[in-house]
């Protein structure tokens, strides 16, 4: 019998959870009063907010830095995750709470925009550069 290895494509959940992120800091704003009648008060929590941003976070630096150093060595996806990160960071910590609901949405549409671009580079790079 054949056995198949099922390997986790670390961009495609990075898209995944970057995408979930973005979407909810935008909803958010709009549900935040019948989260509790559904019984999902606690997505209004902030230590969900910044778990979503950690997990962001971390598939992001891991899957990108894999694909420039393992495949691609391209630093464009690097930059995108890094300009989305900065979006979110300055969305959560300015004083400006009117750019909150645009720029935190933006920065995980702007990370999966990162993800996206290093998974078209791995499938299009002939090469793996493995050292």
């Amino acid at each position: 019998m054949k056995q198949r290895s099922y390997k986790i494509n670390l961009d495609r959940l990075g898209i995944t959870a970057s995408t979930l992120c973005a979407i909810h800091c935008a909803v958010l704003p709009f549900v935040i009063t019948v989260l509790p009648i559904w019984g999902m008060g606690f997505l209004a929590n902030e230590a969900v907010e910044i778990t979503m941003i950690a997990v962001s976070l971390v598939l992001g630096v891991w899957s990108l830095s894999s694909g420039y150093r393992k495949q691609h060595q391209r630093i464009m996806p690097i930059l995108i995750l890094i300009l989305g990160f900065i979006f979110i960071a300055f969305g959560h910590f300015s004083d400006l709470e009117a750019l909150e609901p645009v720029l935190i949405p933006l920065g995980g549409f702007t990370i999966a925009l990162a993800h996206y671009l290093n998974l078209r580079l791995l499938k299009t790079c002939p090469v793996n550069h493995n050292h």
